[in-house]
């Protein structure tokens, strides 16, 4: 039987529009992520389980996930780039991978010192990096702050890992905008002449060091620390056990923290999904999973920390803008450079 002319229109918008509620309900989210798969992937299932909508994963080297980014260009299946630390989202922001994330109640949930430029990025916990101490060895009435590592008093006696890491680099970045270039090249030239041995490993490294006895004092990101207090080696739990957490800075701009954070990528083809995926990030439920998984601080300020995190105590966390980290990058690793920071 043969339909009447308008019939047949409606009939076909109404397969029209079946084929876009499908394609809708079908939008798959492409995530990039620096991050571990173990520390992202759970929470992402959680977000398709509650919303419906996938999500592709791929992780790995966040420098080899930037170089991806754009050499794919407009043709890059990525709606989001999550990564670690400012200065690599900076990096990031200045080679355009970025848009501008434009959701309101997306933004005001973290406050405006853990955004990027122009919000093109926005930051999902936070790591301190302050410093450890040996308890047998150190009284930590003697520390004051990032300055007494460059302390005649400490000589031979401080480890820190490689000038080339980014964590270091960023430290030494937020001090360049408290103390200025020169008070900064100064404490750097100090810091270098304390060292206990030449920069080697990461950060766990370097708190298994003053464990050892090899040095009294060491920066590191917390996280490691609680990575270690509950790992299933019984030498990084014993190593663990030998070193305390100092807090520096308390009566000045607190304690360098750091963040892991995201960004809407410029050619988003899911925009308001994407956008939905964060949102999710920032929720309760998902920034508590992040501080007990991995012994992070939520970003957003009235979520609950981990017992984890409640153990080390309260201490006052440095506001600059994360900003400023990625841009005194540069200036940061020519001073390292200059002092012999290798």
């Amino acid at each position: 039987m043969r339909l009447p002319k308008m019939q047949k229109l409606l009939s076909l918008s109404a397969v029209a529009l079946a084929c876009s509620a499908t394609l809708a309900q079908a939008a798959t989210l492409n995530v990039y992520s620096a991050r571990k798969e173990a520390l992202i992937k759970p929470v992402l299932e959680q977000f398709t389980e509650q919303t419906g909508i996938e999500v592709r994963l791929l992780t790995g080297n966040g420098n080899a996930l930037l170089a991806r980014l754009e050499n794919e260009g407009e043709n890059s299946p990525a709606d989001l780039f999550l990564t670690v630390d400012a200065g690599n989202l900076h990096r990031a922001a200045e080679a355009g991978i970025f848009q501008p994330i434009t959701n309101d109640e997306v933004l005001k949930q973290v406050p405006s010192y853990l955004h990027g430029s122009d919000n093109l990025w926005i930051g999902l916990s936070l790591r301190a990096r302050p410093i450890f101490y040996a308890k047998d060895r150190v009284d930590p009435t003697t520390l004051k702050g990032y300055e007494s590592l460059a302390d005649a008093a400490w000589e031979n006696k401080v480890c820190i890992r490689s000038s080339d890491n980014i964590y270091n680099q960023s430290l030494t970045a937020a001090l360049i905008e408290h103390w200025g270039e020169a008070k900064t090249e100064t404490w750097v030239e100090g810091l270098v002449s304390n060292f206990a041995r030449p920069p080697v490993g990461g950060d766990r490294d370097q708190i298994k060091a003053v464990a050892a006895g090899i040095c009294d004092v060491a920066v590191a990101n917390t996280y490691y620390f609680g990575l270690m207090q509950t790992s299933s080696d019984a030498e990084e739990r014993a190593a663990a056990e030998k070193v305390s957490i100092f807090w520096p800075n308390q009566d000045e701009f607190g304690t360098h923290v750091n963040v892991s954070g995201i960004g809407l990528t410029q050619h988003a083809k899911n925009k308001a999904e994407a956008e939905q995926l964060i949102a999710f990030l920032l929720s309760p439920e998902a920034q508590a999973w992040y501080a007990a998984t991995n012994n992070e601080y939520p970003a957003v300020t009235d979520v609950e920390w981990s017992e984890t995190l409640q153990a080390w105590g309260e201490f006052k966390m440095d506001d600059l803008e994360m900003r400023y980290l990625g841009e005194n990058n540069a200036d940061a690793v020519k001073l390292m450079n200059r002092a012999g920071w290798r």
